[in-house]
């Protein structure tokens, strides 16, 4: 029996009427990018007149200009010789170094929190529940300044703490021995990522074969001898190398070694304690989301407790977790900017001393916000690419 083919329905133009929704969606959005455009022009154009006024230069010139300003913790080598580039990229990554560390660990510490709050044991669920409620309730600048009075207030390098050969706290910090980097411990460590991608690889390649034969390979075999046997293997033919940088008291202070500021300190505590609490009834509800259907099939398995919460329950409350989780990592962030009450050198505290040393006001600001935009963009880019892997997928 022979088919007809469906003809499509016509497409109607536009009509020249107000009763139109095509044309009137059309203007209205003409509008609106209009009157966007011309406020922005009219508010770059009267700073520009503004500025031109009270001869204030712009542009980005002064970064190439001589900085002059002490920065006491980097990651890389400074010198107040160097230019206001390197002082706002040294700023930049103290930046990084403490959102990364608080998002990391107020992670662990909010994930232990939640799942301490479902506890069984009556004393333990009291306890997380009333830190939860405190951590919150307090604002976050308060806890900041209550760990830096703590930190700051620590004896002197000559009366430190030295609970453990080689690691003493003071008000200078806390101090820890370095291992003496040597290229022997540069090639095990990028031996180590090559195994960690291997066994990623083989284990994708496990669940290939489990999925056809049922039979699952033993992927952490492999796994122990490509990132661990490997490495250790290229460290011991190269010498074994291992030396460390002890700190020791010369005069006034520490050197050698590793240090934490009490700066540094005192905000990453700060921060972690704070998220941890909200992480906490994230984690809290997530895993509440989960149907108890679902733990009670785990156990009739015989599966523990422990392995239910981790092979089952969690799994599933990542969907419900992930979401809000990036707001928190968001938070982290742009909370770190508080870092300039207590004299933590971030990109914020750098820039306001770039600025009212060369009066670029403007161009200033405007690092901060595209640093800030810039790490929180990239934040929730990787968290939607997360969530998005681990959402359910109809067949």
């Amino acid at each position: 029996m022979a088919t007809t083919a469906v003809r499509a329905a016509p497409k109607k133009g536009i009509r020249l009427s107000w009763s139109d929704p095509r044309l009137r969606n059309i203007v209205w959005q003409f509008l609106v990018v209009g009157g966007v455009a011309y406020v922005v022009w009219y508010l770059a154009s009267n700073t520009a007149q503004n500025l031109a006024t009270r001869n204030i230069a712009t542009g980005f010139g002064f970064l190439g200009r001589e900085a002059g300003l002490p920065i006491g913790e980097s990651l890389l080598a400074y010198e107040p010789t160097n230019t206001y580039a390197r002082a706002l990229l040294i700023g930049v990554l103290n930046t990084l170094k403490v959102a990364l560390a608080g998002c990391v660990l107020a992670t662990i510490f909010g994930t232990l929190l939640g799942i301490a709050r479902l506890s069984r044991n009556w004393l333990m669920a009291r306890l997380a529940s009333a830190y939860v409620e405190v951590a919150r309730d307090l604002p976050l600048l308060l806890q900041l300044l209550f760990w830096y009075a703590i930190f700051s207030n620590m004896p002197g390098p000559r009366q430190a703490l030295n609970p453990i050969d080689g690691v003493f706290f003071s008000n200078r910090g806390f101090m820890v021995p370095l291992l003496n980097w040597q290229p022997a411990h540069s090639v095990a460590f990028w031996l180590f990522l090559a195994g960690a991608v291997a066994t990623w690889l083989y284990a994708k390649r496990a669940t290939v074969v489990q999925m056809a034969t049922g039979n699952r390979p033993k992927v952490w075999p492999v796994g122990l001898g490509l990132m661990l046997g490997l490495p250790v293997l290229a460290w011991l033919v190269m010498g074994a190398p291992f030396t460390l940088d002890r700190p020791v008291l010369r005069g006034f202070n520490f050197q050698g070694g590793g240090v934490l500021t009490p700066e540094f300190m005192a905000l990453l505590i700060g921060l972690v304690t704070y998220t941890a609490a909200f992480i906490a009834e994230i984690v809290r509800s997530g895993i509440l989301a989960v149907s108890t259907g679902q733990g009670e099939a785990a156990g009739a398995l015989g599966l523990s407790r422990g392995q239910t919460l981790r092979l089952i329950v969690l799994p599933q409350a990542l969907r419900v977790i992930i979401p809000p989780m990036t707001s928190q990592y968001l938070n982290v962030t742009k909370n770190s900017s508080l870092a300039v009450a207590i004299g933590y050198q971030d990109i914020v505290s750098i820039a306001n001393t770039t600025l009212n040393q060369t009066g670029q006001a403007i161009e200033g600001i405007a690092i901060i916000m595209a640093v800030y935009l810039t790490i929180s963009l990239s934040i929730s880019l990787f968290m939607n690419w997360y969530n998005a892997r681990i959402a359910l997928r109809e067949r």
